[in-house]
């Protein structure tokens, strides 16, 4: 028979767990008190999950101890990293119910054996997994003993310390399962950091809205901290729907359990006002929080609202509670305002970088954002920075300054707007440098779709959507513009409008060499229209320039448009270089380019374009060639987006359903002649 106590006597029940579900005459009580005699290399293996602290805080808890030996219970026990990881005071009852719940046997809410029968609530995610309150349970780890009452006992391990709503030790109050409007009101004396409510809870109070807080059921309660208001104004724009807008009815959300932008309803959703609310994690950790209003009114603008969770997770009797940094729904900032705040209110973290970087290139940027009278920001997100590639330009301020200008866009630029513009093609939008341009591309539909962006040569996806200010809107995405992070033959496999001419390259076997980074490329390459249009001039020649069959000829015509050098052509350099000949001539891999480059007015992109603005165009063989985008950089080159391929019709012999360029058949006759040339001598 096995004697004694210790921490070891964990480690038996978890190897207990992985071999068995049930066991007869042994109860929870047993396996936690009796020492096992495992050996050191068994314990061991199990030493990361034995939740060592918490046996030993039930030893010292007669009433955990009680139920454990008398009742029915369910127990769930915090692994030690989940301990170590845990500040404060461990509520030991917190984690224990009086009925005996299977994971498949527990439902939404389930009492905790803690004074005042605090609830604890269970979350099933998409991907299967069961959460207690803000805590996973960890998979095969459960077990169920019987004991020697006859009473059915389960033990779950989770991998974070439950966390109930407590009192500071200066209340002069009890404290016990408060709903959300009693945590409102007694936030003063509750144990939530130095976070205060005051101007909400007045606002509160002011609009009766008390019955949305202390409705039964189980709901999650958004609650902005007075440092939220530091802007005068800001709580005037609270009223009724604006607090409605910061309950999601009938659903509770721990951030653990959280679908990532997932939007749920708000109980401010109804004909003449819809909002939403999700939930998101930035790669640093730091959760956030964002109202979307899908329909709004005179009094709330549409757009999105984001606001850091401050303090998460707070468990009442109606729900969840989660701190935020600001309000939700109001917009009162311009775009100005609202990346300056990043630095005096900490209000918006998730652009602290961007600012930083503005405020290093002299901040003449944040002076030009402050003259428009309507602007959009393609903001990187603190993460896109964090590039050995950007550390290098941070240090020049005036390239760095051309960059940050690639991110601000003249005009209010929102989702709808971008849906619109990419109706008939990839939506352009020129940025506050008349010369650059941004493309826009939607991929998916629906819920799915994402949006991305290319600037300079890099595509970035947007993050995060439509953060409404007052004068326009700021996007928030994954890389900086700009600053190329890719090859060309990256570049050419990524972007949508080049996918044409990617794929020749790929079963012609000429992609293979731009990857090479010991070589600078200058790569004109026709965008997926201008292919579209050979279709049209040679439709014989076109379908078999993209037939395997056919990839010699097809790989002939692409070397013809690489340029290989010791250094890349941008258009601006080659325009230089025209003003000086008739012709610049280029290396390429068989022979070379010859070209004039020149800038022209008009409207040199689709006849969709609204804009008009001078751009330059190639003058090859006699053919005047737009260039729709000029210099997309690359890290071993340049990429320049042409309107048609560098391609007319004496280049192309087609005849018995084959075809191949001209030059090929001059090397085939030569070869003839020779072969009967030597045959003759013979």
């Amino acid at each position: 028979m096995i004697v004694g106590r210790g921490p070891s006597a964990l480690a038996a029940l978890l190897l207990l767990c992985c071999y068995t579900t049930h066991a007869a005459a042994a109860d929870l009580a047993d396996k936690l008190r009796d020492d096992s005699e495992l050996s050191q290399s068994t314990a061991k293996s199990f030493k990361r999950l034995m939740p060592v602290r918490f046996y030993s805080l039930l030893e010292q808890n007669p009433v955990a101890n009680a139920t454990l030996s008398l009742r029915s219970c369910t127990i769930f026990v915090p692994t030690n990293e989940a301990f170590q990881r845990h500040k404060g005071p461990t509520h030991v009852l917190y984690h224990i119910t009086t009925a005996a719940f299977s994971k498949d046997q527990l439902e939404k809410t389930v009492s905790s054996d803690m004074e005042g029968n605090p609830p604890l609530y269970i979350t099933k995610s998409r991907n299967g997994d069961i959460y207690v309150n803000n805590a996973r349970i960890i998979p095969s780890l459960s077990v169920e003993l019987t004991n020697r009452e006859g009473k059915r006992q389960v033990m779950h391990i989770i991998d974070e310390v439950l966390e109930p709503l407590t009192a500071l030790p200066t209340a002069k109050t009890e404290i016990n399962n408060l709903d959300a409007l009693q945590f409102i009101q007694k936030a003063d004396q509750l144990s939530v950091g130095d976070n205060k409510l005051r101007t909400y809870r007045s606002q509160l109070a002011l609009m009766k809205k008390e019955s949305l807080y202390n409705a039964p059921g189980a709901h999650t309660f958004l609650l902005p901290v007075d440092e939220g208001f530091k802007i005068t104004t800001r709580s005037s724009l609270v009223d009724g729907k604006v607090i409605d807008g910061h309950v999601i009815p009938n659903t509770v959300i721990f951030t653990a359990a959280s679908q990532h932008d997932e939007p749920k309803t708000s109980a401010a959703f109804e004909d003449q006002l819809k909002v939403t609310v999700s939930f998101f994690k930035q790669k640093d950790g730091k959760m956030y929080v964002k109202s979307n209003t899908i329909v709004g009114d005179a009094k709330h603008p549409e757009g999105v609202v984001l606001s850091e969770i401050v303090k998460a997770n707070i468990p009442v009797k109606n729900g969840v509670i989660h701190l935020i940094r600001r309000p939700l729904m109001i917009i009162d900032t311009t775009v100005t305002q609202f990346l300056q705040f990043v630095n005096d209110n900490g209000e918006n973290g998730a652009l602290r970088k961007f600012l930083e970087v503005i405020m290093d290139s002299g901040g003449a940027v944040l002076d030009g954002i402050n003259n428009l009278s309507e602007v959009t920001i393609l903001a990187p997100s603190n993460e896109a920075w964090n590039t050995s590639s950007i550390d290098n330009i941070v240090r020049d301020r005036k390239r760095m300054t051309d960059i940050l200008n690639m991110h601000i866009i003249k005009e209010r630029l929102n989702v709808e707007k971008i849906r619109q513009k990419n109706a008939n093609m990839i939506a352009q939008v020129p940025t506050v440098n008349n010369r650059t341009f941004l493309y826009f591309n939607i991929i998916g539909e629906g819920a799915d779709a994402k949006i991305t962006v290319e600037g300079g040569g890099v595509n970035a996806t947007i993050l995060q959507a439509d953060v409404a200010q007052t004068n326009g809107y700021v996007h928030i995405i994954d890389h900086v513009l700009g600053v190329p992070h890719t090859t060309v033959l990256g570049k050419l496999e990524t972007d949508p409008m080049m996918s044409d001419t990617y794929r020749m390259g790929q079963f012609s076997n000429f992609n293979d060499q731009l990857n090479n980074t010991q070589r600078r490329y200058t790569f004109f390459v026709p965008r997926d229209k201008g292919w579209q249009k050979t279709e049209l001039d040679y439709p014989s020649a076109h379908k078999k320039l993209f037939m395997r069959d056919f990839a010699y000829h097809s790989k002939y015509i692409l070397e013809r448009h690489l340029v290989i050098a010791d250094h890349v052509f941008t258009m601006k350099d080659l325009a230089q270089m025209s003003l000086t000949t008739d012709n610049v001539v280029l290396p390429t891999f068989r022979d070379s380019l010859k070209m004039k480059v020149t800038e022209e007015a008009g409207h040199l992109h689709d006849e969709y374009a609204s804009h008009e603005w001078t751009g330059y165009v190639i003058t090859w063989n006699y053919k005047k060639i737009n260039v729709y985008r000029p210099d997309v950089e690359c890290t071993n080159g340049i990429i320049h987006v042409i309107d048609y391929p560098l391609l007319e019709e004496k280049d192309i012999v087609v005849s018995g359903g084959s075809y191949m360029p001209e030059s090929s058949i001059c090397i085939m006759l030569a070869n003839l002649i020779m072969i009967t040339v030597a045959k003759f001598l013979n």
